[in-house]
């Protein structure tokens, strides 16, 4: 019989093993993370060696102006005092000038220095500004739709803000201090070797220390980024949903919630206080501990005569030097971790790729007539179900059609496939025969123009928003697209008519006045293809009969695809599509269907019922 299993050859459950992989796939994921951040950051840099070898060549020199004077103090004690007791004061005067050249030299350069890496650190900051602010624009919709404002705005502000005051004042710093070390022990160490063991020794449980902080503090900065970002999030997101916050009397939740977020973001600092707390003081320790060693040693031999005072005094000053930017470092290496941590955020945010990609050889269409052509499409958001099953439709240039159905029913997800928003997961979608896919953003925002329900205003004048899509219009073009959608008249009315600076979201005119500026907007765009996505439903009945006339004089002679809950809306539409579960159901005219006994006239009728 074999004997009893020991714990060396106890097969390893299953639990164990998985907790293994995980382990292992999270060194792995972050190593990835840690490469895909350096990589970054040599891209920055990349462009800038030359700055970054001139700023290399200033530290080099300033960091050997200050180690030369320890040396210079052992001649002047060793050598020029003696010779000026014998009655000569010349080595004492080349001495004190050596000394006085070195310092004036390596503050000079040290200056310098400071100078030409804050231009550097500066010029990677805005690089990188540019760079996540460019390519959050290129993103494809589903990106915005899932990576919250709150998000975003914390890779702009918080994490940025961690990097600035990284290469601001604590890359500099390092550089200069690792110099410094470099030089120090290295000019002890030819001074004297013993005095260089004894700092080596005494380097042994700094490295450890050190060793441990670094652990400790990277896991804790990573976590204090995770919870200043959670914060932010929850502070943008309820200061732009104070509406309905006020509206369902949500103030005392969302209050506790901030608290809670607030909390761990408190203890989330005072971990990384806890962590410096023991590393810093536990440095100044062991400095102190080396400085009385070496003087121990040193006296000895002094005692002995084996080594001069003046070579003590300098051994002295390199080993209280050579800890001092130990201490640095260890001030340097928390914003190090909270600069890292901010930089694979940051990197993680550019790492994204857009679903929607512009196509390497366009195919050109500078004037589009506007036939649409949605070939047995399917489409799905990511790997949810799907939306729309084999759907064909055709929509001859010029006429415009309604989209009507319950909600879910796939309207909008319809719309966001000719606007390209979103590629069809199966299928094309064509415009005057050309798949989507091949046309450029140029020639496809110029000839497909969407409006939706939430009409956004930027800060601006009201002119400034009405000629977004054609910057170059006349004011009495503006002025034109302003009357075909009657929204001159309140235009003129405001404080400096069309001068009149709208605030954010447009908070200086009403929802309805809004959306007419919006219609104005695509008005003027002058598309072959309009979307209209629920941009009707801000507007009160007198406003909605205000922009009919406009809209029809606008829909002429253009493909348009309205998206509407009302009725009299979809009564200007040349052909209305009633869509359930992403299908068609039903195809016709507004009046053949009103007057048939399908779903639309069903809906025809209680809309008839609500106006009585």
């Amino acid at each position: 019989m074999s004997g009893p299993t020991t714990p060396a050859e106890a097969p390893r459950r299953p639990t164990d093993a998985a907790a293994d992989d995980a382990t292992r796939l999270d060194r792995e994921t972050s190593a990835a993370v840690r490469a895909r951040s350096m990589r970054l950051l040599g891209d920055l840099l990349r462009p800038r060696k030359r700055a970054l070898a001139w700023a290399g060549v200033l530290v080099v020199i300033s960091t050997l102006g200050q180690v030369a004077g320890p040396w210079l103090v052992s001649l002047a004690i060793d050598v020029a005092v003696p010779a000026l007791a014998d009655g000569r004061a010349v080595p004492l005067v080349l001495v004190g000038s050596a000394y006085l050249v070195a310092a004036v030299v390596g503050g000079l350069c040290a200056g310098a220095y400071v100078r030409s890496a804050a231009r550097i650190a500066q010029g990677v900051l805005l690089a990188l500004r540019r760079r996540v602010f460019r390519h959050t624009q290129l993103l494809s919709l589903d990106f915005h739709e899932s990576y919250t404002s709150g998000r975003i705005i914390s890779r702009q502000t918080s994490d940025l803000e961690a990097l600035r005051e990284l290469l601001d004042g604590g890359l500099t710093g390092v550089v200069s201090s690792l110099m410094l070390m470099l030089f120090t022990g290295l000019g002890l160490w030819l001074l004297d070797p013993v005095s260089g063991l004894v700092l080596v020794v005494a380097l042994v449980p700094a490295w450890l220390l050190t060793r441990w902080f670094q652990k400790h503090s990277q896991l804790y900065y990573r976590q204090q980024r995770t919870t200043s970002a959670r914060l932010i999030v929850k502070f943008v997101e309820t200061m732009t949903g104070m509406r309905a916050v006020q509206a369902f009397r949500r103030e005392a939740t969302t209050e506790a919630e901030y608290d809670r977020l607030g909390e761990e973001y408190r203890d989330a600092n005072l971990r990384i206080f806890s962590v410096n707390g023991r590393y810093q003081p536990g440095l100044v320790l062991m400095g102190n501990v080396a400085v009385a060693a070496a003087l121990a040693v040193g006296g000895w031999r002094v005692y002995q005569g084996s080594l001069d005072v003046g070579v003590l005094v300098a051994a002295l000053l390199y080993v209280k030097r050579f800890f001092q930017p130990i201490q640095q470092l260890g001030m340097f290496y928390n914003s190090f971790q909270s600069a890292t941590a901010a930089l694979e955020k940051v990197s993680g945010l550019l790492a994204e790729e857009p679903t929607v990609v512009e196509p390497e050889r366009p195919t050109p269409l500078p004037h589009a007539r506007g036939a649409l052509r949605l070939d047995d499409v399917t489409f799905r958001y990511g790997d949810g179900p799907v939306i729309l099953p084999d759907l064909d439709l055709t929509i001859p240039a010029g006429q415009t059609v309604a989209l009507v159905g319950t909600t879910g029913a796939g309207k909008s997800t319809l719309a966001k496939l000719v606007t390209r928003f979103y590629d069809a997961t199966e299928g094309s979608v064509q415009l005057d025969g050309v798949d989507l896919r091949d046309l450029s953003t140029t020639d496809l925002r110029r000839a497909v123009v969407m409006v939706t329900q939430e009409a956004y205003l930027f800060s601006g004048s009201v002119r400034e928003n009405i000629a977004l899509g054609r910057p170059d219009a006349t004011q009495a073009e503006i002025e034109d697209a302003a009357r075909a959608v009657g929204a001159h008249e309140f235009i003129m009315a405001m404080p400096e008519g069309y001068d009149t600076e709208v605030n954010k979201r447009g908070g200086r005119v009403s929802s309805g006045q809004r959306q007419l500026l919006s219609f104005a907007r695509a008005f003027l765009a002058d598309p072959a293809v309009l979307v209209l996505d629920e941009a009707t439903s801000s507007l009160d009945v007198p406003g909605e009969r205000l922009v009919q006339h406009g809209l029809q004089t606008l829909l002429a002679d253009r493909t348009a695809i309205i998206i509407a809950h009302r009725l009299s809306t979809v009564a200007i539409a040349d052909r209305v599509l009633v869509m359930e579960h992403g299908r068609i159901v039903e195809d016709g005219s507004p009046a053949d269907l009103a007057a048939g006994s399908g779903r639309y006239a069903t809906l025809h009728e209680a809309w008839r019922d609500s106006m009585a």
